[in-house]
């Protein structure tokens, strides 16, 4: 039997997340459309990803409004910011340090960042990444 290392991931709100890559407003499936002013997001997967069912890792997004299709069901925690979701059916939620949510797949979500955003992730995806 292989023994398997873990490294323990330890997000604090309001902490330093580490190094983060450039993550484009691309992507057929996630049908992006910003709306307004010029958000620039970033990221790193810490865990699982392309070949896996599942993903978790860090987001970051400046401020800005942008309307994107979710590839998988989402929980999310945010460790600094302040944001607006907006989804289809017009339901209105604000979330900010501390706050988790939801997202599900195929939700069509309206991202409002009123400050800028940085959030940790665990999506699911069973057709995978």
């Amino acid at each position: 039997m292989t023994k398997v290392e873990l490294k323990m991931l330890n997000y604090k709100i309001g902490g330093d997340v580490g190094k983060l890559e450039n993550w484009h407003f691309k992507g057929l499936a996630s049908n992006y459309m910003i709306t307004s002013g010029t958000p620039v997001a970033s990221g790193r997967i810490d865990r699982g990803g392309v070949g896996y069912t599942w993903r978790s890792g860090i987001w970051r997004c400046t401020a800005g409004t942008f309307i994107c299709n979710e590839l998988g069901d989402e929980m999310q925690t945010i460790l600094a910011g302040k944001l607006c979701l907006t989804f289809a059916d017009g339901a209105i939620h604000e979330f900010g340090p501390g706050d988790t949510f939801f997202t599900n797949q195929g939700d069509r979500v309206t991202w409002d960042i009123l400050e800028d955003v940085t959030k940790v992730f665990h999506t699911v995806k069973p057709d995978g990444f």
